[in-house]
């Protein structure tokens, strides 16, 4: 590699790189699939059945959507390991002191890791 090579890779901006864009790309659809699990949570809860309810005899729906549910866990293992390939690019990606480690990517992957364990414990899947 020449100089000039050296020169002209060091002078790119990271944010043209397509490994930026990779990572950002990562980072993103992780997000996304937060919010998914989101809405899918709100799908798969039971219903909330209030103290007029119970006192006027109206039924309500007691058990989570088993269709629901099964999405919710594979779409969080899916954050899961998103999160966790992203993290281990940037670890690798950044050596200087200046570079930025990524909290929103540790708080994915811890709320994605305490959201499986939760279901596992309590649900039993």
């Amino acid at each position: 590699m020449t100089y000039e090579q050296l020169a002209e890779r060091r002078s790119t901006p990271r944010s043209k790189t397509p490994f930026y864009k990779v990572m950002l790309g990562l980072n993103v659809f992780g997000w996304v699939g937060m919010v998914v699990v989101l809405i899918l949570f709100h799908y798969a809860r039971p219903d909330f059945i209030s103290g007029v309810q119970q006192y006027w005899g109206i039924e309500g729906d007691s058990s989570w959507s088993e269709g629901h549910l099964s999405a919710m866990t594979i779409m969080l293992q899916i954050c899961l390991i998103v999160s966790l390939v992203s993290i281990v690019m940037r670890a690798r990606r950044n050596r200087r002191r200046t570079d930025s480690f990524g909290v929103n990517l540790i708080i994915l992957f811890a709320i994605a890791a305490i959201s499986l364990i939760t279901l596992a414990t309590t649900l039993g899947l």
